[in-house]
């Protein structure tokens, strides 16, 4: 991929980048490390963080807008492993299942 910034430019913005990120995860720890008890409100919206991350990890890759791009054996798979986390909220057994239903299928098909 051309570009036309230099290797100065490009090393500039990573290292904001990472001072920026650096910032914000030390920012959650000073504000947490000086509390001695989290406030329900804070816990009860973390329990969905991990459910949000998996979805914004999953969900594109079987889930598109282009027409032609439709995979069915992604989006049965998808399906499976949804309805597997519904029942039983185990990530684990989640991945497991969604995965092995994809190989399987493509393994047959």
């Amino acid at each position: 991929m051309a570009t036309n910034y230099g290797p100065v430019e490009i090393a500039g913005v990573i290292a904001v980048i990472g001072v920026l990120t650096y910032a914000c995860r030390l920012s959650f720890i000073a504000l947490f490390g000086r509390l001695d008890e989290i406030p329900p409100v804070v816990e009860q919206v973390l329990r969905f963080v991990p459910a949000a991350v998996l979805a914004a990890l999953v969900l594109p890759s079987f889930v598109t807008l282009d027409a032609g791009s439709f995979a069915p054996d992604k989006f049965v798979a998808g399906a499976l492993a949804a309805g597997v986390a519904w029942k039983t909220e185990d990530v684990f057994a989640t991945m497991v299942t969604g995965m092995g239903v994809l190989w399987a299928i493509r393994f047959l098909l």
